[in-house]
Protein backbone atom coordinates (compact mmCIF):
# COMPACT_ATOMS: atom_id res chain seq x y z
CA UNK A 1 0.00 0.00 0.00
CA UNK A 2 1.56 3.54 -0.84
CA UNK A 3 0.34 6.26 0.73
CA UNK A 4 1.13 10.38 0.90
CA UNK A 5 1.38 12.77 3.51
CA UNK A 6 -0.62 15.84 3.29
CA UNK A 7 -0.11 19.51 1.65
CA UNK A 8 -1.77 22.29 0.15
CA UNK A 9 -1.66 20.92 -3.38
CA UNK A 10 0.27 18.21 -5.05
CA UNK A 11 2.60 20.08 -5.92
CA UNK A 12 4.14 20.31 -2.59
CA UNK A 13 4.39 16.52 -1.73
CA UNK A 14 6.79 15.15 -0.72
CA UNK A 15 5.37 12.32 -3.27
CA UNK A 16 2.84 13.77 -5.17
CA UNK A 17 0.06 11.18 -6.53
CA UNK A 18 1.54 11.17 -10.53
CA UNK A 19 4.86 9.68 -9.16
CA UNK A 20 2.62 7.16 -7.15
CA UNK A 21 0.45 6.45 -10.09
CA UNK A 22 4.00 5.92 -12.37
CA UNK A 23 5.27 4.16 -9.35
CA UNK A 24 2.48 1.40 -9.79
CA UNK A 25 3.11 1.75 -13.32
CA UNK A 26 6.42 0.15 -12.58
CA UNK A 27 5.68 -2.48 -10.47
CA UNK A 28 2.60 -3.60 -12.94
CA UNK A 29 5.18 -3.96 -15.59
CA UNK A 30 7.03 -6.74 -13.32
CA UNK A 31 3.92 -8.46 -12.42
CA UNK A 32 1.46 -10.26 -13.79
CA UNK A 33 -1.78 -7.47 -14.94
CA UNK A 34 -4.12 -8.36 -12.55
CA UNK A 35 -1.77 -8.99 -9.54
CA UNK A 36 -2.24 -5.94 -8.12
CA UNK A 37 1.14 -6.16 -6.24
CA UNK A 38 0.90 -2.37 -5.27
CA UNK A 39 -2.25 -0.36 -4.16
CA UNK A 40 -2.69 3.27 -3.49
CA UNK A 41 -4.48 5.59 -0.98
CA UNK A 42 -5.32 8.88 -2.22
CA UNK A 43 -5.11 11.97 0.07
CA UNK A 44 -7.64 14.03 0.74
CA UNK A 45 -7.14 17.77 2.48
CA UNK A 46 -10.47 19.27 3.15
CA UNK A 47 -9.49 22.09 4.62
CA UNK A 48 -6.88 23.32 1.55
CA UNK A 49 -8.68 25.36 -0.59
CA UNK A 50 -12.17 24.73 -1.53
CA UNK A 51 -14.04 21.57 -0.46
CA UNK A 52 -15.69 21.09 -3.47
CA UNK A 53 -12.10 20.89 -5.49
CA UNK A 54 -11.24 18.24 -3.01
CA UNK A 55 -14.42 16.09 -3.33
CA UNK A 56 -13.86 16.53 -7.03
CA UNK A 57 -10.39 15.25 -7.18
CA UNK A 58 -11.86 12.42 -5.07
CA UNK A 59 -14.47 11.64 -8.58
CA UNK A 60 -11.61 12.07 -10.38
CA UNK A 61 -8.76 9.69 -9.37
CA UNK A 62 -12.00 6.95 -8.24
CA UNK A 63 -12.86 6.79 -11.54
CA UNK A 64 -9.69 6.79 -12.88
CA UNK A 65 -6.82 5.06 -10.92
CA UNK A 66 -9.29 2.15 -8.84
CA UNK A 67 -8.04 3.82 -5.83
CA UNK A 68 -7.96 1.38 -2.90
CA UNK A 69 -8.88 3.92 0.06
CA UNK A 70 -9.03 7.67 0.65
CA UNK A 71 -5.93 8.62 3.30
CA UNK A 72 -6.95 11.97 5.81
CA UNK A 73 -5.00 13.83 7.94
CA UNK A 74 -7.08 15.77 10.49
CA UNK A 75 -4.52 16.70 12.34
CA UNK A 76 -2.89 19.22 9.40
CA UNK A 77 -4.73 21.96 7.79
CA UNK A 78 -2.04 24.62 5.36
CA UNK A 79 -2.78 27.08 8.73
CA UNK A 80 -2.36 25.18 11.58
CA UNK A 81 -5.37 24.07 12.40
CA UNK A 82 -6.70 20.66 11.48
CA UNK A 83 -10.33 19.15 11.80
CA UNK A 84 -12.17 16.19 12.56
CA UNK A 85 -13.87 13.16 10.64
CA UNK A 86 -17.44 14.20 12.36
CA UNK A 87 -17.41 17.79 11.17
CA UNK A 88 -20.55 18.47 9.55
CA UNK A 89 -18.65 21.25 7.40
CA UNK A 90 -15.31 19.13 6.40
CA UNK A 91 -15.27 15.82 7.78
CA UNK A 92 -18.80 14.66 6.74
CA UNK A 93 -18.79 15.58 2.99
CA UNK A 94 -15.39 13.30 2.77
CA UNK A 95 -16.80 10.49 4.17
CA UNK A 96 -20.44 10.99 2.10
CA UNK A 97 -18.54 11.56 -1.26
CA UNK A 98 -16.66 8.54 -0.32
CA UNK A 99 -19.97 6.35 0.30
CA UNK A 100 -21.14 7.78 -2.80
CA UNK A 101 -18.31 6.69 -4.87
CA UNK A 102 -18.36 3.05 -3.82
CA UNK A 103 -14.73 3.85 -2.13
CA UNK A 104 -15.46 2.80 1.23
CA UNK A 105 -11.87 2.98 3.53
CA UNK A 106 -10.71 5.87 4.97
CA UNK A 107 -7.67 6.12 6.48
CA UNK A 108 -7.19 8.71 9.26
CA UNK A 109 -3.69 9.58 11.18
CA UNK A 110 -4.56 9.54 14.79
CA UNK A 111 -2.36 9.99 17.55
CA UNK A 112 1.43 10.91 16.76
CA UNK A 113 1.01 14.59 15.70
CA UNK A 114 4.27 15.65 13.30
CA UNK A 115 5.64 18.77 13.32
CA UNK A 116 2.84 21.76 12.62
CA UNK A 117 -0.10 19.37 13.38
CA UNK A 118 -2.81 20.17 15.60
CA UNK A 119 -2.07 18.05 18.76
CA UNK A 120 -5.84 18.74 19.60
CA UNK A 121 -7.19 17.39 16.06
CA UNK A 122 -5.53 14.20 16.15
CA UNK A 123 -7.48 12.64 19.17
CA UNK A 124 -9.42 9.48 17.96
CA UNK A 125 -12.24 10.83 19.49
CA UNK A 126 -14.27 11.55 16.28
CA UNK A 127 -13.75 7.90 15.55
CA UNK A 128 -16.71 6.21 17.19
CA UNK A 129 -19.20 8.86 16.16
CA UNK A 130 -18.63 8.48 12.44
CA UNK A 131 -18.04 4.60 12.78
CA UNK A 132 -21.43 4.24 14.41
CA UNK A 133 -23.38 6.92 11.52
CA UNK A 134 -21.86 4.50 9.08
CA UNK A 135 -21.69 1.29 9.38
CA UNK A 136 -21.01 0.17 5.92
CA UNK A 137 -17.71 2.03 5.86
CA UNK A 138 -14.32 0.97 7.24
CA UNK A 139 -12.28 3.54 9.24
CA UNK A 140 -8.39 2.31 9.43
CA UNK A 141 -7.08 4.12 12.42
CA UNK A 142 -3.24 5.09 11.46
CA UNK A 143 -0.89 4.26 14.66
CA UNK A 144 -4.04 3.63 16.63
CA UNK A 145 -4.37 6.87 18.33
CA UNK A 146 -0.86 6.37 19.96
CA UNK A 147 0.90 9.12 21.29
CA UNK A 148 4.89 9.71 21.86
CA UNK A 149 5.82 10.11 25.34
CA UNK A 150 2.50 8.75 26.35
CA UNK A 151 2.91 5.64 28.59
CA UNK A 152 0.47 2.95 27.66
CA UNK A 153 -0.76 0.58 30.45
CA UNK A 154 -3.99 -0.85 31.21
CA UNK A 155 -7.38 0.50 29.74
CA UNK A 156 -7.90 3.86 31.12
CA UNK A 157 -11.04 5.66 30.09
CA UNK A 158 -10.13 8.57 31.41
CA UNK A 159 -7.28 8.92 29.15
CA UNK A 160 -6.34 12.59 27.84
CA UNK A 161 -3.83 11.03 24.84
CA UNK A 162 -3.19 7.80 23.39
CA UNK A 163 -5.08 4.04 22.22
CA UNK A 164 -7.52 4.66 25.75
CA UNK A 165 -8.86 7.61 23.65
CA UNK A 166 -9.73 5.33 20.60
CA UNK A 167 -10.98 2.89 22.91
CA UNK A 168 -13.21 5.08 24.76
CA UNK A 169 -14.49 6.73 21.36
CA UNK A 170 -15.72 3.00 20.15
CA UNK A 171 -17.04 2.13 23.83
CA UNK A 172 -19.12 5.29 24.21
CA UNK A 173 -20.68 4.75 20.48
CA UNK A 174 -21.52 1.24 20.44
CA UNK A 175 -18.57 0.11 18.00
CA UNK A 176 -18.04 -3.57 18.76
CA UNK A 177 -14.78 -5.03 18.10
CA UNK A 178 -14.12 -6.79 14.69
CA UNK A 179 -16.52 -4.12 12.93
CA UNK A 180 -15.93 -1.42 10.78
CA UNK A 181 -12.89 -0.08 12.75
CA UNK A 182 -9.13 -1.23 12.12
CA UNK A 183 -6.05 -0.15 14.46
CA UNK A 184 -3.08 -0.01 12.35
CA UNK A 185 0.58 -0.21 14.12
CA UNK A 186 2.74 1.82 11.70
CA UNK A 187 5.54 3.84 13.95
CA UNK A 188 3.62 2.45 16.65
CA UNK A 189 4.93 -0.99 17.02
CA UNK A 190 8.44 0.14 16.51
CA UNK A 191 8.32 2.99 19.08
CA UNK A 192 7.23 0.58 21.74
CA UNK A 193 8.87 -2.77 21.08
CA UNK A 194 11.94 -1.96 22.77
CA UNK A 195 9.62 -1.93 26.14
CA UNK A 196 7.43 -5.30 26.37
CA UNK A 197 4.94 -3.78 29.10
CA UNK A 198 3.80 -0.72 27.17
CA UNK A 199 4.06 -3.14 24.30
CA UNK A 200 1.79 -6.03 25.56
CA UNK A 201 -0.58 -3.52 26.86
CA UNK A 202 -1.18 -1.64 23.25
CA UNK A 203 -1.53 -5.39 21.74
CA UNK A 204 -3.46 -6.54 24.33
CA UNK A 205 -6.19 -3.46 23.79
CA UNK A 206 -6.07 -3.07 20.48
CA UNK A 207 -7.38 -7.09 20.18
CA UNK A 208 -9.04 -6.80 22.83
CA UNK A 209 -11.44 -3.71 21.87
CA UNK A 210 -10.82 -3.36 17.96
CA UNK A 211 -10.35 -7.17 17.71
CA UNK A 212 -8.21 -9.48 16.50
CA UNK A 213 -9.51 -9.37 13.06
CA UNK A 214 -9.13 -5.80 12.51
CA UNK A 215 -5.56 -5.19 14.14
CA UNK A 216 -3.82 -3.80 10.75
CA UNK A 217 0.57 -4.38 10.40
CA UNK A 218 2.02 -1.06 9.62
CA UNK A 219 6.01 -0.24 9.46
CA UNK A 220 6.34 3.56 8.18
CA UNK A 221 9.96 1.83 6.62
CA UNK A 222 10.12 4.92 4.19
CA UNK A 223 10.73 6.92 7.44
CA UNK A 224 13.03 4.35 9.68
CA UNK A 225 14.84 1.89 7.01
CA UNK A 226 14.28 -1.46 6.27
CA UNK A 227 10.93 -3.01 8.11
CA UNK A 228 12.89 -6.20 9.03
CA UNK A 229 14.12 -5.50 12.78
CA UNK A 230 9.94 -4.74 13.47
CA UNK A 231 9.24 -8.27 11.47
CA UNK A 232 11.26 -10.40 13.48
CA UNK A 233 10.30 -8.55 16.81
CA UNK A 234 6.67 -9.14 16.56
CA UNK A 235 7.05 -12.72 15.19
CA UNK A 236 8.89 -13.68 18.42
CA UNK A 237 6.83 -11.10 20.71
CA UNK A 238 5.11 -13.39 23.44
CA UNK A 239 2.48 -12.04 25.66
CA UNK A 240 3.35 -13.22 29.22
CA UNK A 241 -0.02 -15.88 30.11
CA UNK A 242 -0.60 -14.16 33.86
CA UNK A 243 -0.12 -10.91 32.43
CA UNK A 244 -2.84 -11.49 30.11
CA UNK A 245 -4.93 -12.77 32.45
CA UNK A 246 -4.37 -10.10 34.88
CA UNK A 247 -5.73 -7.20 32.25
CA UNK A 248 -8.20 -9.28 30.32
CA UNK A 249 -6.11 -10.16 27.32
CA UNK A 250 -6.47 -12.53 24.75
CA UNK A 251 -2.80 -14.78 23.97
CA UNK A 252 -1.15 -13.67 21.68
CA UNK A 253 -0.96 -16.37 18.71
CA UNK A 254 1.09 -17.71 15.61
CA UNK A 255 -2.63 -17.22 14.03
CA UNK A 256 -3.11 -13.82 15.22
CA UNK A 257 -0.07 -13.01 14.30
CA UNK A 258 -0.69 -13.79 10.57
CA UNK A 259 -4.21 -11.74 10.89
CA UNK A 260 -2.13 -8.75 11.87
CA UNK A 261 0.44 -9.21 9.95
CA UNK A 262 -1.38 -9.29 6.40
CA UNK A 263 -4.35 -11.24 6.23
CA UNK A 264 -6.47 -8.94 8.36
CA UNK A 265 -5.49 -6.44 5.59
CA UNK A 266 -6.03 -8.43 2.41
CA UNK A 267 -9.48 -9.40 4.00
CA UNK A 268 -10.30 -5.50 4.22
CA UNK A 269 -8.52 -4.55 0.66
CA UNK A 270 -10.76 -7.57 -0.72
CA UNK A 271 -7.70 -9.55 -1.97
CA UNK A 272 -7.49 -13.62 -1.41
CA UNK A 273 -3.83 -13.91 -0.28
CA UNK A 274 -3.74 -18.01 -2.10
CA UNK A 275 -4.64 -16.72 -5.71
CA UNK A 276 -2.54 -13.48 -5.00
CA UNK A 277 0.54 -15.62 -4.47
CA UNK A 278 0.14 -17.66 -7.02
CA UNK A 279 0.28 -14.96 -9.27
CA UNK A 280 3.51 -13.21 -8.01
CA UNK A 281 5.36 -16.05 -7.80
CA UNK A 282 8.01 -15.95 -9.70
CA UNK A 283 7.18 -13.17 -11.42
CA UNK A 284 9.84 -10.00 -11.81
CA UNK A 285 9.94 -8.66 -8.04
CA UNK A 286 10.03 -11.95 -6.65
CA UNK A 287 13.74 -12.62 -9.16
CA UNK A 288 15.01 -9.63 -8.65
CA UNK A 289 14.91 -9.95 -4.72
CA UNK A 290 15.96 -13.47 -4.86
CA UNK A 291 19.01 -11.91 -7.07
CA UNK A 292 19.69 -9.74 -4.40
CA UNK A 293 19.65 -12.22 -1.27
CA UNK A 294 22.06 -14.12 -3.34
CA UNK A 295 24.83 -11.23 -2.76
CA UNK A 296 27.08 -11.53 -0.53
CA UNK A 297 25.10 -11.53 3.39
CA UNK A 298 28.00 -9.19 4.60
CA UNK A 299 26.82 -6.42 1.63
CA UNK A 300 23.03 -5.67 2.54
CA UNK A 301 24.15 -2.35 4.64
CA UNK A 302 22.13 0.05 2.06
CA UNK A 303 18.90 -2.70 2.75
CA UNK A 304 18.53 -1.56 6.55
CA UNK A 305 19.22 2.41 5.34
CA UNK A 306 16.34 4.77 5.90
CA UNK A 307 15.45 6.58 2.90
CA UNK A 308 14.28 9.63 4.64
CA UNK A 309 15.50 12.20 7.02
CA UNK A 310 14.92 10.21 10.84
CA UNK A 311 15.66 13.10 12.86
CA UNK A 312 14.13 16.13 14.08
CA UNK A 313 16.82 18.43 12.31
CA UNK A 314 16.39 16.56 9.32
CA UNK A 315 12.73 17.04 9.06
CA UNK A 316 13.06 20.37 9.69
CA UNK A 317 15.69 20.67 6.94
CA UNK A 318 13.23 19.08 4.36
CA UNK A 319 10.86 21.23 5.32
CA UNK A 320 12.76 24.08 4.85
CA UNK A 321 13.89 23.04 1.46
CA UNK A 322 10.73 22.54 0.21
CA UNK A 323 8.81 25.26 1.23
CA UNK A 324 7.49 24.59 4.29
CA UNK A 325 7.10 27.00 6.94
CA UNK A 326 9.46 25.42 9.46
CA UNK A 327 12.69 26.79 8.93
CA UNK A 328 16.09 25.54 10.92
CA UNK A 329 17.24 27.46 13.90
Amino acid sequence: MLSDTPSPSDSRDPLNFDEMKRTRDIINQLSPADAGRLRLHSVVVPNAGPLQAQLDRMQARAEAMDVAAWKVYTPYGPDGNGWFLDDPELGIPVIEKARELGVKTICAHKGLPLFGFDRENASPRDIGVVARAYPDMNFVVYHSGWYPGNSEGEYNPASALGVDVLIKSLQDNGVQPNTNVYAELGSTWRSIMSNPTQAAHVLGKLIRYVGEDNVLWGTDCIWTGSPQPQIVAFRTFQMDPQFAQQYGYAPLTDEGKRKIFGLNSARLYGVDPVVQACKIEQDEVDRLRNAWSDLDGDSHEMAYAARGPITRRGMLRWFAEHGGKWQLG
